[in-house]
């Protein structure tokens, strides 16, 4: 039976949507549920689940927090709404830490004076009141929101670098300021490198592979996505490596981004050259010549920037384990399916790809002759990045909540054309509590519903040993369900390639 639940002008972020699904899909008898907003594309979603009965579909709004659960009997319903309505009232176990409830930045403040940082993740168009009185009281922002308009973000920007305060976003993912990991961000060891990156899962990556390769984070300053571009002008890019070449603990320095628009590019590498700190810097996709005539050492991959980070700050290159090539696979079609949780690992998988195969397409397409018409139809060799916001509108991300990914496997192995499905599993705080597990239920089911379909799996962890997942347990779980488990996202790319170019027998249907 179905029970739906609309509460009106209700919002809550990804995260504890992501919770409140999770605790009712615990219960026993409770066959599915979904707590959403109720955008159109969420909506569909839940009426194609069986989730939502069709005459609600007219009475719910994009603001409204739609709740749907599927169970066997009344009593489950019962026991899942009393469960959800405990949450609601924040009467969850206490974890043992005294908790104190502030329902405005002046209340915190007044609470506690000295506060001088703040993570604000609230509703796009809310956002920049909040930030703002945030900057007022002299506290640096990590703003998390999506949706911020660009007039508010300049404006937000402009305000902070007049009080020498960092504005990080909006929708900035991923920072560790002083060896504390904020928004999805990973256990590393500290250390003499410090990054600024455009790019969430960039860091993420970047970090991890300096913590495996030996070295040390002093600290990871994100600047949300769009500060590359000529709209903002590289603001909280230029106004973090001052920050990194001013800091006693950094030593070596890094950037990660996209290709910055060439007037902020023009700004970025004015800058680098008044720094004396050594500045290594991988603007994916971007001509190596940018670099001729600067100090600056360029890398092309995220692997690189990392290999090259921890030689500086050691003194010598470290190794990076790699995979030998298999001699011969026999594989059944002829395509990639690339299905990434992280924006910067599918941008990265996408290029190396491009260079070893041709053509990709993609919803992050760099020609527009390769972005995909319909995102939910994969064409020849596809590369998604789910987490844009086609599939992020009022559903949790897909780092927090795997479920479309792993809808989208069972539909890439439906298809007799795809050969190798290419995945990201990315660890860290905020992130699924068991990414590789939800990878391998999503594995098993689409298997069982089509045993006769021969299908490759590569993946990359994005993770260390200490994250709360486990790096070590994770990357088992994977290789035990047969999946080929690369140690970086580049190489799981490459590996991925090779198999299609050649290492494969094919078979014909």
């Amino acid at each position: 039976m179905i029970y739906n639940t609309i509460k009106s002008n209700a919002y809550f972020d990804s995260v504890t949507l992501m919770l409140f699904s999770s605790h009712l899909g615990a219960i026993d008898g409770v066959e599915e549920a979904a707590v959403m907003m109720g955008t159109d594309h969420n909506k569909e979603l839940m009426l194609e689940s069986g989730l939502l009965t069709p005459d609600l579909l007219t009475k719910i709004t994009s603001n409204d927090l739609v709740i749907g659960i599927k169970a066997i009997s009344q009593a489950v319903i019962d026991e899942a709404l009393n469960v959800l309505q405990s949450h609601f009232e924040n009467k969850s176990k206490s974890t043992g830490a005294q908790e104190v409830t502030l329902r405005s930045v002046e209340a915190a403040i007044k609470h506690d004076p000295g506060l001088n940082f703040a993570v604000v993740s609230i509703p796009g168009r809310f956002a920049k009141l909040e930030v703002m009185k945030c900057l007022r009281h002299n506290m640096h922002v990590l703003l998390f929101s999506d949706n911020v308009s660009l007039e508010d973000e300049n404006e937000l920007k402009d305000f902070a670098l007049q009080k020498g305060l960092l504005m990080m976003g909006p929708d900035c993912g991923t920072a560790i300021i002083n060896g504390v990991a904020l928004g999805f961000a990973n256990v590393v060891r500290r250390g003499g490198i410090g990054l600024v990156a455009a790019s969430g899962t960039g860091a993420q990556e970047v970090s991890v592979l300096v913590d495996k390769l030996g070295g040390g984070i002093s600290h990871v300053l994100g600047t949300g996505g769009r500060d590359v571009k000529a709209s903002v002008g590289g603001k909280m890019m230029l106004m973090g490596l001052d920050a990194l070449a001013a800091d006693p603990q950094t030593r070596v320095i890094g950037i990660v981004s996209k290709p910055p628009y060439p007037s902020v590019l023009k700004k970025i590498l004015a800058k680098l050259n008044t720094i004396e700190k050594p500045v290594v810097a991988c603007f994916l996709g971007e001509d190596s010549k940018v670099f001729e005539g600067t100090q600056v050492i360029g890398c092309k991959t995220l692997e690189s920037i990392a290999v090259k980070l921890v030689e500086l700050e050691k003194g010598q290159a470290p190794v990076l384990d790699t995979l030998p090539k298999l001699h011969s696979l026999s594989l059944e079609g002829k395509y990639i399916r690339g299905l990434y949780t992280g924006g910067t690992l599918a941008y990265e998988a996408m290029l190396l790809l491009q260079q070893e195969l041709g053509p990709v397409y993609a919803n992050i397409a760099i020609d527009p002759t390769y972005q995909l018409k319909e995102v939910e139809i994969s064409q020849h060799h596809t590369i998604l990045d789910m987490g844009e916001d086609y599939f992020t509108d009022g559903m949790p991300h897909p780092m927090i909540d795997p479920r479309l990914r792993s809808e989208r496997i069972k539909q890439e192995v439906a298809d007799p054309e795809t050969a190798v499905i290419l995945l990201d599993c990315v660890l860290g705080y905020g992130s699924h509590p068991d990414p590789a597990g939800a990878i391998v239920k999503a594995i098993e089911a689409a298997h069982a519903a089509y045993p006769n379909r021969k299908v490759h799996y590569v993946a990359s962890v994005c993770g260390t040993d200490a994250d709360p997942q486990n790096g070590i347990q994770q990357r088992k779980q994977l290789m035990a369900a047969g999946v080929h488990v690369l140690p970086t996202n580049a190489q799981a790319a490459r590996f991925a390639g090779w198999l299609l170019k050649d290492g494969i027998t094919h078979e014909s249907r």
